[in-house]
């Protein structure tokens, strides 16, 4: 059954990310002084789209909210609101803070309670990077941490920071990306452990605005109730865009992508199989 209220107050702050930097984009030259610097510091990184699901290993300033629907292995069907996506912002050259949003969990079943999951932010470094011109490759690292903000059980017991690096190498029309992190809880490691995980995805860029893609998301749980398990899946899906606002206006940065996959899963252990992912950016 849905809950109305959470819903209204998550459309409402969705609505803020996509209106929120359009407006800062219109204020006086501080910000048109922040959107020079973003052009200048994305200018020496490959122009890649971001991927569905994979953490991109550039900088990218936009606002996103992802849905996806789970299948359990019970053959219940989850819903994950937003996905615990929201604003990443280039304040600095080769600097990415990002602000996500806690999801909204709706689990269609009556022994599980709907509501909101974690808080989460992160703080990425670009050290390393050639665009298209100079060898098309790109190397960071980044620090990602989580708040316990969720209702009922839909959050962690406690706070988690995840040290990551990613890297990336274009060659023509293709690119591949990768990111690995591991999670770090402050508290109770001997339920949630420290699991790592790997993801890696190869895209093609057909046309102008295609990006058809296979990701490979996997996690290494160490410790926990699932210690020593391996869950993987394979992705395939599709992104598309940029598509600008002002296409006759080169220096213009408003646009919007859009992206779906599924998750199929090729472990033997897997929690949800044939995941429906999908996604809606506004790139500014």
């Amino acid at each position: 059954m849905l809950i109305h209220s959470p819903m209204n107050i998550r459309t409402v702050s969705l609505l803020a990310l996509f209106v929120v930097p359009a407006t800062i984009y219109a204020q006086g030259s501080i910000f048109s002084q922040w959107q020079a610097r973003a052009s200048q510091t994305q200018s020496k990184q490959p122009g890649w789209s971001v991927p569905l699901i994979t953490q991109y290993p550039s900088l990218i300033q936009v606002a996103r909210t992802d849905f996806v629907r789970q299948i359990t292995a019970a053959r219940t069907t989850t819903w994950i609101y937003d996905n615990s996506k929201g604003l990443n912002l280039i304040p600095f050259a080769n600097t990415e803070i990002d602000f996500n949003l806690p999801p909204y969990i709706q689990h269609n079943v009556a022994t599980a309670k709907d509501g909101a999951g974690d808080t989460s932010f992160a703080l990425k470094y670009r050290p390393f990077a050639g665009n298209e011109q100079h060898g098309s490759y790109v190397a960071s690292i980044a620090a990602v941490a989580t708040i316990p903000t969720g209702s009922y059980s839909n959050g962690s017991t406690d706070a988690t920071i995840a040290p990551t690096i990613g890297v990336g190498k274009g060659i023509g029309h293709f690119d591949v990306q990768s990111c690995a992190n591991i999670v770090l809880p402050t508290g109770d490691t001997s339920k949630l452990g420290r699991p790592v995980t790997w993801n890696a995805v190869l895209q093609y860029h057909l046309g102008k605005y295609a990006w058809p893609e296979i990701e490979q998301n996997s996690t290494f749980y160490r410790g926990g109730k699932n210690d020593g398990k391996i869950q993987t899946f394979v992705t395939p899906g599709f992104m598309f865009g940029k598509f600008k606002f002002r296409p006759e206006d080169k220096t213009s940065r408003i646009g919007l992508a859009f992206g779906a996959g599924m998750q199929i899963a090729t472990s033997t252990y897997h929690a949800t199989n044939h995941n429906l992912v999908f996604t809606a950016r506004y790139l500014f």
